[in-house]
């Protein structure tokens, strides 16, 4: 009797813990999941499962495009409700608009390998007809002799240090990063812009020994994570405790907690802040150039500079 109602305790313990284990997960799902921000309006067989089958970096039909978009993944969640404003403005292309969000180098390499593209199993090929990422990279593109004409720049954005809601481990400046046992999520340098304005910032705030420390010391002794594809997996890191703070753009971190995510941010002050300017182009290959160069002025009217204000952006001033 007595192992009969020790084996019953333990499985109604075990699905305690499944079951928090379950709500665990779906509490810190990513908001990208689901396949919301497809804009295709006919999805045929949804076979999507979060964290074995998704792509959360990629929306939409490449095979009936009339416009791919390839922006860098800082502004992923502004994407849908950008591409939804401009569909009213041009119902023609309703349902008809492909766009990618991964960090801008490696949309660079897509670009520079012909479009094609593979994740896990799949590789598909799609021509974009727009780049858009921070100013360098886009100038790079047209140094490259890739744009058909100039960059044209939009909006610009600052960074913020995420951290956990209710901010745990106290962290209130850069400095702070630097400290023994504060366990960092940070952007690597290898493929993500933003890493080079977070290494610019930390200079200010306390010199190359501050940088080297982020950077080196600690990604040597195991207190700093790099990510691996881009910055939208700080908040995850953060949200299951594996990280103690990360720099993002202070976008970003509106956007979490907009989304009810428990994640705060701690603010950067001016003179350590490091400022990007955001700027598109319409690629000279584009397949779809006339599409391509509405994308491109839409992103610097009111309609859109309202949106992208929602989450922190400014817009763009000479």
């Amino acid at each position: 009797m007595r192992k009969n109602a020790l084996l019953a305790a333990a499985i109604a313990a075990c699905g305690v813990l499944l079951s928090c284990a379950s709500a665990h997960a779906e509490k810190i799902s990513p908001p990208w999941n689901g396949g919301r921000n497809d804009p295709v309006l006919s999805k045929g067989l949804d076979i999507t499962v979060d964290g074995v089958d998704n792509l959360p970096d990629f929306h939409g039909d490449p095979a009936t495009s009339e416009l791919s978009i390839f922006v860098g993944g800082n502004y992923y969640f502004a994407m849908a409700p950008l591409v939804a404003a401009f569909e009213e403005e041009h119902p023609d292309l309703r349902g008809k608009i492909y766009y990618e969000t991964v960090p801008p180098g490696l949309l660079a390499d897509q670009i520079a390998n012909g479009g094609t593209v593979t994740v896990g199993n799949m590789t598909w090929t799609v021509k974009a007809d727009v780049y858009a990422a921070g100013m360098k990279r886009v100038k790079a593109m047209q140094a490259q002799g890739r744009l058909a004409g100039k960059p044209a720049p939009y909006v610009t954005n600052d960074l913020a240090i995420m951290v956990p809601k209710g901010n745990p481990a106290h962290v209130m400046t850069l400095n702070d990063l630097g400290k023994p046992g504060v366990r960092l999520v940070m952007p690597n340098p290898k493929w993500e812009g933003i890493a080079r304005q977070i290494q610019i910032s930390l200079r200010k705030a306390g010199g190359a020994r501050l940088e080297k420390t982020v950077y080196e010391t600690k990604v040597a002794n195991g207190e700093t994570t790099l990510t691996h594809i881009h910055h939208r997996q700080s908040p995850m890191f953060l949200m299951e405790g594996k990280a103690d703070a990360g720099v993002t753009w202070k976008s970003e971190a509106v956007f979490q907690e907009k989304n009810g995510n428990p994640i705060s941010y701690v603010a950067i002050p001016a003179k350590d802040n490091t400022t990007a300017v955001y700027a598109a182009g319409v690629l000279k290959d584009a397949p779809h150039p006339k599409a391509a160069q509405a994308w491109v002025k839409f992103l610097s009217s009111p309609k859109a500079l309202a949106i992208f204000a929602e989450y922190g952006f400014k817009p763009y001033r000479k």
